[in-house]
């Protein structure tokens, strides 16, 4: 029996423009932030390392708190919306705080600054706007092929607003002034341009009523349970906890290639090389997206289609350490290019996963914990961006990187093409390895059967 449908096709591209306001602030701040703090300001890159890595201690307690918050959220525009709506203009501010910071104080002031605005903004408003973003994808609609094709609108929008980023943003910073004030200007455009995508996105759809989430069943519909007891139903499902490694690990990967512009201007010698890779990026990913909803239907799933799509990934980025010794950046696009590819499948249907696993705790447990499930995607994005800036921080440091030097030391030369080459692919093997545990739909079905649980 085909399943019901629930959302026309402007609720689709509606939700999916969402990501423009996401990625103003995650593909500008995970590209540029380093960079700005080095280049313009002069911190030192380890010490900036250090602070982002403390600062997600913090951020991964506040992904769970805000998904339980917003599980308990009874409001006419529903539990997501309103924490998405409001949310977003914390992440305005903050976005424009993290890139003004004052050159005329001290260096410890300034160290401060950041750290607090980029604590603020990640820890706080980001996850708020980010876990209920994500979590509309379980409550707007039941249909499973309505929410894959939702993810890959979503990161459709996702990668081409990245792509314009990373393509446009050195060249704008010069145009703008340069310098802090250049910086400064840019960051404030892309806060107002995610303040109109995001209010856009939050007015074309409409959260399913609580009663039909739960198929008609009343009479849980007033229980409680603690932050605690949401936090234990995430651990003994196996599948939120695969799910959360993964995405910090790609992530990671993610952070630590948009901090390419080191490797493009060190190694290659063109900063500007970072948008042609960009491009590579994220039109492959476009490409695959655009196929993704076929390719599950063929795959019959989502199992065999991301553990396949991994290995491609891992083999792509193969092809670019080869190329990246050799200097040969054709090679390298390709390759770039064959990874992305095999990395869409993943982007795309993460938020139908994660409603799948979700699925899996309330078929355990007959408890509903979207929200607090919901809660990987932010974490996993946030913990595995800091970490990845972090490491990028870190191994700069290492390498004897000097950001008001030219040319930099064969030494941090060695260390660039060690974090830009190898790391994404060791990467990329970890996760491959870590999907083959993730065969949630094939258990769903058999708990669905035990319970005699007839899918629509």
């Amino acid at each position: 029996m085909e399943e019901k449908k629930y959302l026309k096709w402007y609720n689709k591209v509606g939700y999916g423009s969402g990501d423009i306001a996401g990625n103003v602030v995650f593909a500008f701040l995970s590209s540029f932030i380093m960079i700005y703090l080095t280049n313009t300001v002069g911190l030192n890159a380890g010490v900036i390392g250090s602070l982002i890595a403390v600062s997600k201690v913090l951020d991964g307690i506040s992904d769970v708190i805000f998904g339980s918050m917003i599980d308990k959220t009874h409001t006419k525009m529903g539990k997501a919306r309103p924490w998405m709506l409001g949310a977003y203009f914390g992440c305005a501010i903050t976005l424009i705080a993290a890139f003004s910071v004052p050159t005329t104080i001290g260096r410890t002031s300034q160290y401060i600054w950041f750290f607090i605005t980029y604590l603020l903004l990640n820890a706080g408003f980001y996850t708020a706007n980010n876990i209920a973003y994500s979590t509309l994808t379980a409550l707007i609609t039941k249909n499973g092929k309505e929410r894959v094709q939702m993810g890959s609108i979503r990161f459709m929008f996702a990668f081409g607003t990245s792509f314009i980023i990373q393509t446009i943003t050195v060249d704008l910073v010069q145009k703008l002034g340069g310098g802090a004030a250049g910086w400064r200007t840019i960051a404030i455009i892309y806060a107002i341009i995610g303040l109109i995508s995001n209010t856009i996105t939050v007015f074309s759809v409409k959260e399913l009523p609580e009663e039909e989430l739960r198929d008609g069943n009343t009479e849980k519909a007033e229980e409680k349970y603690s932050l605690i007891g949401s936090i234990k139903m995430l651990i003994h499902n196996k599948y939120y906890l695969v799910i959360l490694v993964v995405d910090i690990l790609r992530q990671t990967y993610s952070a630590i290639i948009n901090m390419g512009i080191f490797y493009m201007t060190y190694v290659l010698g063109k900063a500007e090389l970072l948008g042609t890779f960009s491009g590579a990026i994220n039109l492959a990913l476009i490409v695959g997206l655009a196929f993704l909803p076929s390719l599950v239907a063929k795959f019959k799933g989502y199992y065999k289609l991301n553990f396949s799509g991994y290995l491609v990934a891992a083999a792509g980025r193969g092809i670019v350490i080869v190329a990246g010794y050799m200097g040969n950046v054709p090679l390298m696009l390709a390759g770039t290019a064959i990874g992305a590819i095999g990395m869409a499948p993943w982007q795309g249907n993460l938020n139908a996963l994660v409603a799948e696993c979700s699925e899996h705790t309330f078929l355990q447990y007959g408890k509903r914990i979207d929200g607090t499930m919901f809660s990987c995607t932010s974490m996993g994005l946030k913990i595995g961006s800091g970490l990845g800036t972090a490491i990028v921080g870190w191994l700069l440091d290492f390498g004897g990187f000097n950001g008001k030097l030219a040319v930099q030391s064969q030494s941090c030369i060695n260390m660039l093409h060690f974090m830009y080459l190898w790391l994404p692919m060791l990467i990329n093997i970890l996760v491959a390895l870590l999907l083959t545990q993730l065969n949630v739909e094939k258990t769903n079905e058999k708990l669905r059967a035990q319970k005699a649980i007839k899918t629509k």
